[in-house]
């Protein structure tokens, strides 16, 4: 298992304790249930564990007592913007969940609970939104701990964070199982949880197993993520009962493969980090110019002390994070005569500590001059390239190029990825908001990062399609380069045993007609391509799916359609494929070629070896590298064009041998590789002619037409309401309460009714609810009022009318439509009888209008039943009780829908 070390990093923890609230019952209505006095302890013995435990420094902690909403949004920004080795989060305050129990609010001191048809939860923190936040972060790991009622619920939402290399970088540990209440314990000592946290963080953990933690007999040193999160829910679970009587179950989350985060050293077993006697890592910056290297712990306290200062975050002793700093663009200095004096004060005290370490370290130093503070570069990239930057970038920080003639580093680069249809938009339209968020619904520096110095997007039509329009005003100039720097063209990667032998069959080829091989071969391969709008490689697969002139964008989709959402971005889709050994042999992936040289190392022993096959109208990528400036940046302009000019020739020239290892090729003449590749890879080095570079509106176009194809859609639900029905009705597990589940995938603008499916007269349903929009509450209202029928469903005539009905409804655009079935096949007779299927199978096939059959029944999706044939024919899903059939009916309509869930 891999171990990651945050000591000698720049770390970040932000501990949050909730114990004073505003507004409490039964005083206040819609207050929350009382105050936590025993959470104001938390706060103290949990800063003192963390302190002795020598992982975090004390300027790294910043402790927050009782903040309201917005003074905690702040501090959690500083925090995630100044971390760098570990991210560490503690909440203890009350959590609330909504009647679905999908999402967790943390309630701050200004909480109330809005009721109505729905709660809504005022001063509260979405943890959906707070992981966002965090995931911004360049920490290298992120640890959540929750201590609150509904810790659980969290889990969740991490769960159903889409970028595996979020969740690979985020660990969360809960008090309590979901949906469970707990009892904070008395007034005068720490809540249960906390108070057996901080004990074994201050005293081991028995039996803790692990690569070089040494210590006692059965002890280990030091404090490890997994084994505290085992040994708190071994404890609880035997020691505590939550208030429903149940046994107290603390949960954890983290990614498989684990990467394993060290939180602390027992107390008594080593000197902690920082002290005199710690060795320095390689690399640390700020060498003299000697060549010799003071320790990093110097460096460290001196930039958490700038970062602090920078942030306005509060030391552990504050009462109260401080008030927010308007946030500023890159090079820009902070003003104000206190600010600028606390700096002095703080720095010159942050120098003499470090010194004095120096001077016991090595006390000839005195004839050594110290380096500068490098400038620090803000690079963002598409998401697919970001891995090959990150490399790129930490070949540079260490190259001659970068360095003085003293040994100085100098400039620092952080690199990180966002999604390209949210880059474009915020570069174009958000850039005031980017310098100052004003609002939670337009905020690019939490939904894409920090305002950038250098873009590299996938295409330089990227960059034009991110020019201002001229309409508003902007903050933001972009020079991109005249050509781009690299390229990579797009492939069908086929697995080998359906891919074509022959390299003449396997290049020359629009993408329609590689395709269409493929059919002929193997019939039921499928294609898959990742998320147009997160992207560039994505979109430019869209463009060729699209094909020049009028497309016919609800068939190209329905050709790559697949069960839940598209993978973000092209390597987690290569990476995800041979989680189902089935899929991975029989789905080719539309990706950029060098993938199948670098993105293959997916943690995983074997995989379908695969082989590339070329379009010749599917345009590639082309890297590009852009200079981004901002107004009122441009204090440390000087310096900092100087950096950008020097890695940016650096990039072009010797830089290329990194894109090269990694697959790419020249971006002009013969395009071969940038370095040597075996043939093993399934690649060919003469593809030929290459596609055409894709232009700004291409783009546009693709973009606006899929955003349409996957827009608004339409669902009609038929609810069997037949007799047969009686006992699988009640319950958030019987017919109407699955439908009701599934409705969070649906959006305000999606239309969607509800028929009830029983025939005591002429018709063979009956409007539940009418096909239209409508708001969540009063659907879930109208599934409360259906009831059953003394009479027998007529699946037949249902499903006829309403595949017509909506064949009808999308006669005139593209958007996405289905119709669900939620049935006990009782009466399958009516199917199957006068020839119905037959006839029912060719409506399906010709209206082209999915049809999920949801059988309440373990066999209804067998091979040969009509429910698996009718889904078939209508390139729907058949579910039934031998899987989940719940979450795969949420998947299908969410799919469909435009709602959150």
């Amino acid at each position: 298992m891999d171990r990651f070390d945050p000591r000698g990093k720049v770390n970040r923890a932000l501990l949050v304790g909730v114990s004073e609230y505003e507004f409490t019952r039964p005083k206040h209505r819609d207050g929350v249930p009382g105050q936590l006095p025993a959470v104001a302890h938390n706060l103290a013995v949990l800063v003192r564990a963390l302190e002795r435990g020598g992982v975090l420094r004390p300027l790294e902690i910043t402790v927050a007592r009782s903040p309201r909403l917005a003074d905690f949004r702040h501090s959690l920004r500083a925090a995630a913007g100044s971390a760098e080795g570990l991210l560490l989060l503690y909440f203890a305050g009350h959590g609330a969940v909504p009647s679905a129990g999908d999402e967790l609010w943390l309630q701050m001191r200004d909480a109330e609970v809005v009721r109505g048809e729905t709660a809504g939860f005022e001063g509260a923190a979405r943890f959906t939104n707070v992981l966002r936040i965090l995931a911004n972060s360049h920490a290298e790991r992120i640890v959540v701990v929750l201590d609150c009622c509904n810790a659980g619920n969290a889990a969740r939402v991490w769960e159903a964070v889409e970028r595996p290399d979020v969740r690979r970088r985020v660990s969360v540990l809960m008090s309590v199982q979901a949906n469970h209440r707990i009892d904070a314990g008395d007034a005068d000592t720490p809540t249960p949880f906390t108070a057996r946290l901080v004990e074994l963080l201050t005293s081991g953990i028995e039996d803790q197993q692990g690569e070089g933690q040494g210590g006692d007999e059965g002890r280990g040193d030091e404090v490890h993520f997994l084994a505290l999160a085992e040994a708190l829910r071994a404890y609880m679970s035997t020691h505590h009962r939550t208030e429903r009587g149940e046994a107290w179950e603390p949960q954890s989350r983290t990614e498989n493969p684990p990467v394993d985060v060290v939180l602390g050293i027992r107390a008594g077993a080593g000197r902690p980090v920082g002290s005199r006697a710690e060795a320095v890592a390689p690399g640390a910056p700020g060498r003299p110019v000697s060549g010799r290297r003071r320790p990093r712990a110097f460096v460290a306290r001196v930039r958490a002390a700038v970062a602090r200062l920078r942030s306005g975050a509060v030391g552990p002793g504050a009462l109260r994070p401080s008030a927010p700093a308007p946030n500023r663009p890159p090079g820009q200095a902070p003003g104000g005569r206190s600010t600028r004096r606390a700096a002095v004060v703080l720095l010159a005290l942050a120098a003499a500590l470090g010194l004095v370490g120096y001077f016991v370290v090595d006390n000839a130093a005195s004839d050594r001059s110290a380096c500068g503070p490098p400038v620090e570069l803000r690079l963002l990239t598409d998401p697919d390239l970001e891995s090959t930057v990150r490399k790129a970038a930490d070949t540079y920080l260490t190259s001659a190029a970068n360095t003085t003639g003293g040994g100085c580093r100098r400039s620092g680069i952080t690199v990180y990825g966002a999604g390209s249809a949210a880059v474009v938009a915020g570069l174009r339209d958000q850039s005031d908001p980017w310098q100052r968020p004003v609002s939670d619904d337009t905020d690019p520096q939490r939904d894409i990062g920090p305002q950038p110095d250098i873009w590299i997007p996938g295409t330089r039509a990227t960059a034009a399609r991110a020019r201002s329009l001229g309409v508003a005003r902007t903050y933001v100039t972009l020079e991109p380069d005249a050509a781009p720097f690299a390229y990579s063209p797009m492939v069908l990667s086929l697995p080998q045993g359906i891919a074509e032998d022959s390299q003449r069959e396997r290049i020359g080829d629009s993408l329609a007609g590689l395709r269409a091989k493929l059919a002929r071969r193997d019939k039921s391969a499928s294609l898959r391509r990742p998320d147009p709008e997160y992207t560039d490689s994505a979109l430019l697969a869209t463009v060729g799916l699209y094909g020049p002139g009028k497309a016919d964008v609800g068939r190209a989709e329905g050709s790559v359609a697949q069960t839940g959402p598209p993978a973000p971005t092209a390597g987690d889709l290569l990476c995800t494929l041979p989680d189902d050994a089935d899929t991975d042999r029989s789905t080719a992936a539309l990706v950029p070629e060098f993938l199948m040289v670098s993105g293959v190392g997916c943690d995983r022993t074997t995989r379908t070896p695969r082989m590339a096959e070329y379009p010749d109208d599917v345009p590639g990528l082309t890297p590009t590298f852009v200079r981004v400036r901002w107004t009122g940046g441009d204090k440390d302009g000087a310096a900092r064009d100087d950096a950008v000019r020097r890695f940016h020739d650096w990039l072009t020239g010797t830089g290329l041998e990194v894109f090269g290892q990694d697959g790419f090729r020249a971006p002009s003449g013969a395009r071969a590789f940038l370095a040597a590749h075996d043939s093993a890879t399934g690649l060919i080095s003469d593809p030929g002619r290459p596609a055409g570079a894709a232009g700004a509106e291409a783009m546009d176009t693709a973009l606006n037409q899929y955003r349409n194809a996957k827009g608004p859609g339409r669902v009609l639900f038929l609810l069997d309401s037949s007799g047969s029905m009686a006992g699988l009705w009640q319950g958030p597990g019987g017919a109407p309460g699955i439908l009701k589940q599934s409705l969070g995938g649906l959006g305000t603008q999606d239309e969607y009714g509800v028929w009830s499916v029983a025939s005591p007269g002429r018709s063979p349903y009956a409007a539940l609810l009418p096909f239209g929009p409508h708001k969540r509450g009063d659907a879930e209202r109208a599934l409360d009022r259906a009831a059953i029928k003394d009479a027998e469903a007529d699946p037949y005539g249902a499903l006829k009318a309403a595949l017509d009905t909506m064949a009808q409804k999308g006669r005139d655009d593209d958007r996405p439509e289905l119709i669900v079935f939620l049935t006990d096949d009782e009466d399958d007779n009516h199917l199957t009888a006068k020839g119905h299927l037959d006839e029912l199978l060719t409506a399906a096939r010709a209206n082209g209008v999915p049809v999920v059959m949801a059988a309440l029944d373990s066999g209804g999706c067998a091979k040969g039943r009509p429910d698996q044939r009718i889904s078939d024919a209508s390139g729907g899903r058949c579910l039934d009780t031998k899987g989940d059939l719940v979450a795969g009916l949420r998947d299908e309509v969410a799919r469909t829908g435009t709602g959150d869930e």
